[in-house]
């Protein structure tokens, strides 16, 4: 079982911001389990707190922009992107300005900074958003689009595409987080020639400079005008027939641009506020249509709290009937759990397949047949008696026995055919022979029923 991971020690930053120019400071803080990424303007007065949720952007014009009870920050997303890469779940971020400072115009110095100081595991076990279904949203007008599909890890691929003669299409893979630090962080934003004055005059980029960002000169404009818009930022004069890159330093890699819009898909989906199990094909990207993927996924989750555990019928079991027969006291007609899939030090999964022969069909009910829901609480008990009796010794010569039942809730009916898959987990550490259990049933991506539990240990005699 993966488990959450924060900071193993607070780090800062100082740097101009790209659309204020201001000096900024910004610094990233360790934070408790279940946190998740939060923003402190430091420079307010009661330094009010913004969760960073895909639900909490306003604006994606020229980077990601979040607000909660009308306080704003903005150019987030190379600093999400790097917590993301790194697989930080719990982060509280401290800045004394309305937007992070652009640095170089990439995720190098976050990377870099949480690479000096480590991670810390925590004891709370990651909660993955688990792609179990394509989804996808597009832009008929811009011809963007992002697709995600079902994987076994997080993984992206984007296509890039412009009407210049000079960055036409491109594409950039992130096949595994690990690459991040190497093959994504140092690549920097970018800029056309011919955006730069419209930008400008709606007061933003101040703090813009051929050492934040890739200025690319495509389509020439009459020298006076290139000229002008030198001066405004401070740069020296360009022959109007030298297209190309216009920047203090090299590309760090042929296709920079791609490889920086890649980045900005990691730091928008770092927004759902899950780590992904998923392949992401980005088309045309851009903050807004990546927002729109992010909000959808966001919803999903609100409308299924919790996941289903994988299931993969072809896949041997951990624990077979026989082995489950060993720890179980129970027999027929009461033995309600077939087989165990995935056990951890603190969960446990296993698989019951409801046939028409149950006998408890006959009377519940006979033209009707429905599961019982105390035996759907019954599944779940037995499921996480597994899971305790399989770290003892000699389990034969224990039982588990009920002390409460909390939080019963019973959200669709079972019946034969059915297919439940039983995730249990501690709450707690087992102390003095009590265990305290979460337990869910699933059919399919269903979930069916769900229970606290609270149980003792107890010596045979």
């Amino acid at each position: 079982m993966h488990r959450q991971k924060t900071l193993a020690a607070s780090f800062s930053l100082q740097g101009k911001g790209l659309h204020t120019g201001l000096d900024i400071q910004i610094t990233f803080n360790p934070a408790p389990e279940n946190h998740g990424y939060k923003i402190k303007r430091v420079d307010l007065e009661d330094q009010p707190v913004i969760d960073a949720l895909a639900e909490n952007v306003v604006n994606t014009q020229r980077g990601t922009v979040l607000s909660k009870n009308g306080v704003q920050v903005s150019t987030v997303e190379h600093a999400m992107a790097a917590l993301y890469a790194f697989g930080i779940d719990n982060c509280l971020i401290e800045v004394n300005s309305p937007e992070f400072p652009i640095l170089d115009g990439s995720s190098r110095f976050y990377s870099e900074e949480i690479q000096k100081v480590g991670l810390t595991e925590q004891n709370a076990p990651k909660d993955y958003y688990i792609v179990k279904h394509k989804i996808e949203v597009k832009d008929e007008e811009t011809g963007s689009s992002l697709v995600i599909l079902p994987d076994d890890k997080f993984s992206v691929n984007v296509l890039i595409s412009f009407d210049s003669p000079v960055l036409s299409n491109q594409f950039a893979t992130l096949n595994d987080l690990s690459e991040f630090p190497t093959e994504l962080a140092a690549s920097r934003t970018f800029v056309f020639v011919r955006e730069v004055e419209t930008l400008l005059q709606h007061n933003l980029i101040k703090g813009g400079d051929l050492d934040n960002a890739i200025v690319i000169y495509d389509q020439k404009i009459p020298q006076e005008s290139l000229d002008k818009l030198a001066d405004m930022m401070n740069l020296p004069h360009k022959d109007v027939h030298d297209l190309g890159y216009i920047n203090n330093k090299p590309l760090v890699f042929n296709n920079e641009p791609a490889r920086h819009k890649l980045i900005d898909v990691i730091g928008d989906m770092a927004l759902i506020s899950k780590p992904i199990r998923g392949r992401i094909i980005a088309t045309r990207p851009g903050h807004k249509i990546n927002n729109q993927l992010a909000r959808m996924i966001r919803k999903d989750i609100k409308m299924n709290e919790v996941q289903a555990p994988i299931y993969d019928p072809n896949t041997a079991p951990v624990m077979d009937v026989n082995r489950i027969r060993e720890l179980l006291p129970h027999r027929y007609p009461f033995l309600l759990v077939d087989k165990i899939i995935e056990i951890g030090g603190d969960y446990i999964v296993g698989v019951k397949n409801i046939t028409t022969n149950e006998p408890f069909f006959q009377g519940h009910f006979p033209q009707e047949p429905v599961m019982p829901g105390v035996l759907q609480v019954e599944a779940m008990a037995q499921t996480g008696g597994l899971l305790v009796l399989n770290s003892v010794d000699e389990p034969e010569r224990y039982s588990t026995y009920f002390m409460k039942i909390d939080g019963v809730k019973f959200r669709q009916k079972v019946v034969p055919g059915d297919t439940l898959i039983l995730r249990l987990e501690l709450l707690a550490p087992i102390r003095r022979g009590i265990s305290t259990m979460k337990g869910y049933v699933f059919v399919g991506d269903k979930l069916v029923s769900e229970a606290e539990f609270m149980a003792q240990i107890v010596k045979n005699k």
